[in-house]
């Protein structure tokens, strides 16, 4: 009777241990999942595409080169500001054929002529960090117009202020429209002017300090012919300044 309880206790004891094991394994798998999951997720600051990747290709994005590196030392001050993601931005898909229909498009701005350059320099194709390639507006708020000239699918717009030095531009404001004067189905893109200061509303977007890479946006395959961005000054001196301007879009259907 002795030897009997003991074997049984012992397999009991095996029986139990095989069940710590079990459990053990499937919370190792559970957590495995999850770390799978969270890894996966997207990391580029909001500018990734808002539609289903199937079918997707990268867009044809050509950087220019960078002028600087290391933390930037002259922000000082400045609130709302976008944390560095400190790595490359992950590509961003849209359907297959999707180019920059900007390139070459008519310019206009809230002044008639800019201190330096010329509007057409803004969709010319050259975004380096070059005086010889910079167009300087006015100080205040100023904002520059591009027509597609048509109706286009647009799924990105992305912009360079001026990456020469690490400067950060306030009030800057995107939005798509139907019309030149910005009255019919008017979208806003982006928008970090924090304090309504431009005028057209509070926005939830933050500052961010210029890089070689551009600000991208998703504008999520909206229909629109006309595209403006404002800025009000940076955080070096009052004036606006572009480099490139580049709308990634298809002709819409």
């Amino acid at each position: 009777m002795q030897m009997k309880s003991r074997t049984q206790f012992n397999k009991l004891g095996n029986l139990l241990w095989v069940m710590a094991l079990g459990v053990s394994l499937a919370l190792v798998l559970s957590s495995c999942a999850d770390k799978g999951s969270t890894e996966g997720e997207d990391d580029s600051g909001g500018a990734s595409s808002s539609v289903d990747t199937a079918g997707m290709v990268p867009l044809p994005i050509v950087l220019p080169k960078a002028q600087f590196v290391g933390t930037p030392v002259n922000i000082a001050g400045v609130t709302n500001l976008e944390k560095a993601r400190g790595k490359a931005r992950p590509p961003f898909l849209a359907p297959a054929g999707v180019t920059n229909v900007a390139l070459g498009k008519t310019v206009t701005a809230s002044i008639e002529e800019p201190i330096m350059g010329e509007f057409a320099m803004i969709v010319d194709g050259d975004k380096e960090a070059m005086d010889g390639s910079l167009v300087e507006l006015d100080p205040f708020l100023q904002s520059v117009t591009i027509d597609l000239e048509a109706d286009y699918d647009i799924y990105a717009i992305l912009f360079w202020h001026y990456h020469k030095q690490s400067r950060v531009y306030f009030d800057v404001v995107v939005q798509i429209a139907d019309d030149a004067d910005f009255v019919e189905n008017v979208r806003t893109i982006f928008n970090n002017d924090d304090d309504n200061s431009a005028g057209m509303g509070a926005g939830p977007d933050k500052h961010y300090v210029e890089v070689n890479e551009g600000k991208l946006l998703d504008a999520g395959g909206q229909k629109a012919r006309y595209v403006r961005l404002y800025s009000q000054g940076n955080n070096s001196d009052d004036q606006n300044h572009y480099l490139e301007v580049e709308v990634y879009g298809k002709t819409a259907e």
